[in-house]
């Protein structure tokens, strides 16, 4: 059964000096889930963009807390590409990361950023029966 989590969420993206690439950016992200997700994440990005609103992105997640009030951890696989007037962005659950009461989520999410910079999410899922 697939089922809905909303809610905000805080976002803390830590530059990193370490490049392997002038073109190439590196973030550590630092995140808090509230409402449905009750939770946190660590996860590191890499992107690449030019100055005329276009680029890429690609981001590995891990979660930790509870989803539904089921605890346990997943991982959350993001790739995004931006074009002037578009954003195209792809976040699933990796197949087999789920841990503890969370072991065998499925599932894709999608963010929007309101004006203003305020963050939110939207989180279709299944689990397997408790």
């Amino acid at each position: 059964m697939t089922t809905r989590a909303n809610g905000p969420f805080d976002v803390k993206m830590i530059p990193q000096e370490d490049k392997t690439d002038p073109g190439i950016a590196r973030h550590l992200l630092d995140k808090q889930f509230h409402g449905d997700l009750d939770a946190t994440s660590k996860g590191e990005m890499l992107s690449s963009g030019g100055s005329n609103g276009t680029g890429g992105y690609v981001a590995i997640e891990v979660v930790t807390g509870n989803l539904a009030g089921r605890a346990g951890s997943f991982a959350l696989q993001h790739s995004g590409t931006m074009k002037p007037g578009s954003f195209t962005l792809t976040i699933v659950v990796v197949p087999g990361s789920g841990t503890g009461q969370l072991a065998g989520i499925d599932g894709k999410m999608n963010i929007s950023i309101a004006p203003g910079g305020k963050h939110s999410y939207d989180f279709e899922y299944s689990l397997p029966a408790q």
